[in-house]
This record gives structure tokens, sequence and C-alpha cells, in this order.
């Protein structure tokens, strides 16, 4: 089976900064596409970050671009999402997804995930 494990997550002020990170088991993110989504209470998930595995391609959210940066490290089979200047907008918590597929048509779209860990907490304090 495929597990997905996120840590890295707390409570941080206005501006700082956090380094999520996603380790994996079962089958390596080697081939797939990597996602990092989140989630707020009454809120759908949203796409934060995507890497797929064969270019080093990224993919962000506008409300994340320049600040999120997204990671992979394939010899310790490890999807890092490293968050600067952090805004309390972006207090959620965070799921690392792999692609169902090699082939990824819509990498910011949750449906194209077929694995999601169980989630870390981000909070950002004023």
């Amino acid at each position: 089976q495929v597990q997905l494990v996120e840590s890295g997550g707390g409570l941080v002020r206005t501006g700082g900064s956090l380094r999520l990170s996603c380790a994996a088991s079962g089958r390596t993110f080697s081939g797939y596409t990597a996602g990092w989504f989140r989630t707020t209470p009454g809120k759908e998930r949203e796409f934060v970050a995507a890497i797929s595995w064969s270019d080093y391609i990224t993919y962000y959210a506008d409300s994340v671009k320049g600040r999120f940066t997204i990671s992979r490290d394939n010899a310790k089979n490890t999807v890092s999402l490293q968050m600067n200047s952090l805004k309390p907008e972006d207090t959620a918590v965070y799921y690392c997804a792999q692609s169902r597929t090699p082939v990824v048509a819509r990498p910011r779209e949750g449906y194209d995930y077929a694995y999601w860990g169980q989630g870390t907490q981000v909070t950002v304090s004023s």
C-alpha cells in the first residue's frame, strides 16, 4: 500500500516560514507527479503546488506563487514545500498527494491524484 506522511506543520507568525515534508512508502515519487493541497473548514480542497517527475516542472496556485517553493529529493523519496512570507490566509491543513498515473493532464486538480497523506496543520497568526 502507498502511504504518504506529512510533517513540518506548526504555528508561525505572519511573514515567517515553514518547510513541509512528505515521505512516501509503498511506492516512490519517482515516475509520478507530486502535489500539495490545503483545506480550511467550510472550504473545498485547494491546489497549492505540484512538481512533475520527469522534468521537475513546477506548478503553483496564484495565491502562493513567489512565496512557496516545491521540490523533490528522489534519493530520500521525499517532496517538500518551502513556505515563506506566510499570511494568515495560508492557515490550513496541508496535504501531500501522488498522481494516479505517470502522465498528468491536470496537475492542479485533485482528481489526478490517487494517494493522499493525512495532512499537517499550518497556522499563521497575525
